[in-house]
């Protein structure tokens, strides 16, 4: 073979393998306590907040996710507050979205019920013809024996509307990872094989935690190597937790 022609394979074969960078602005929109934020903080470090923190106004996240063939995608995550349903500021914040994520908590069936009324907001926004991506997430499925929604409603729903459909646990970080992969491979029009899907799958380990509206456990006595006077503990029973 002739050096230019050598030449000219090798130039090729590097403009082949290039790799490419994108970017999306991705809303996330629920009621408030549904885990928004543990859900982006869970995708973006790894990790389950379990204080609940209200989100005022919006927070910003970027998520960056690398696909198959050398695809670089960075996510702009708008996580805005469940306060905002009534604000004026609302629509602006969903403008020039790429993807609009509904999140609700499995376990509260009200949070479910309002994710319509989320989606009305984003109609006043988007003509039928420039609506974004559209995906429903049920969170929290590490309390399904608390289940409130079941599987054939979110089904039902996520076809009613298109949406594409999604249940996680920001807790565990069950299916998080892999639910953003997937939107950020539909977004750049990326074909996942199984074995990218089952790659993608991350489980994180956080400790165990009560959400608001789940029962507290019995308080456990002080072990004896913590504790340096007795009666401190002794004050400490008498206390009322709520």
């Amino acid at each position: 073979m002739a050096l230019s022609g050598l030449k000219s394979n090798l130039e090729d074969s590097d403009s082949d393998s290039e790799p490419e960078f994108l970017q999306y602005k991705v809303v996330i929109l629920g009621d408030g306590t549904v885990g928004k934020t543990s859900l982006c903080m869970s995708l973006n470090e790894a990790q389950f907040q379990p204080k609940y923190k209200q989100t005022i106004g919006l927070d910003f996240f970027v998520k960056r996710i690398e696909l198959p063939n050398s695809i670089h995608v960075a996510l702009q995550i708008w996580d805005i507050g469940g306060q905002s349903i009534g604000s004026k500021m609302l629509n602006t914040y969903i403008y020039g979205a790429k993807a609009i994520v509904f999140i609700y908590d499995i376990t509260n069936y009200q949070s479910f019920v309002n994710i319509e009324e989320w989606l009305q907001v984003v109609k006043t926004t988007y003509s039928s013809s420039e609506m974004p991506y559209l995906a429903i997430i049920g969170n929290k499925t590490d309390l399904f024996h608390m289940q409130a929604v079941k599987l054939d409603k979110h089904n039902t729903f996520a076809e009613q509307y298109s949406m594409y459909s999604y249940l996680v646990s920001a807790k565990t970080g069950d299916q998080v990872f892999t639910s953003f992969y997937r939107i950020a491979a539909d977004l750049s029009g990326v074909i996942l094989t199984s074995n990218d899907i089952e790659s993608s799958q991350k489980v994180i380990k956080a400790e165990i935690v009560t959400y608001a509206n789940e029962v507290k456990p019995p308080l456990q006595k002080p072990s004896p190597v913590l504790v340096v006077e007795e009666k401190t503990v002794k004050k400490k029973k008498k206390c009322s937790i709520f």
